[in-house]
């Protein structure tokens, strides 16, 4: 996994995580749900980074 890719879902996992926290500060559970959906999404390109790198 590039270093680039690492900063890029980092970041994305970080914006999901303030939304989330917005969200719950707010009890709007829609901006929520978007911030778990972003940090799911960013867990999973994580992992298929990671698996890339394990077939070099």
């Amino acid at each position: 996994m590039g270093l680039d890719d690492k900063i890029e879902h980092g970041a994305e996992d970080l914006k999901g995580k303030a939304k989330e926290a917005a969200g719950k500060a707010t009890d709007n559970e829609r901006l929520q749900a978007e911030g778990e959906a972003d940090q799911t999404k960013a867990n999973l390109k994580k992992a298929g980074e990671n698996v890339k790198d394990a077939f070099k």
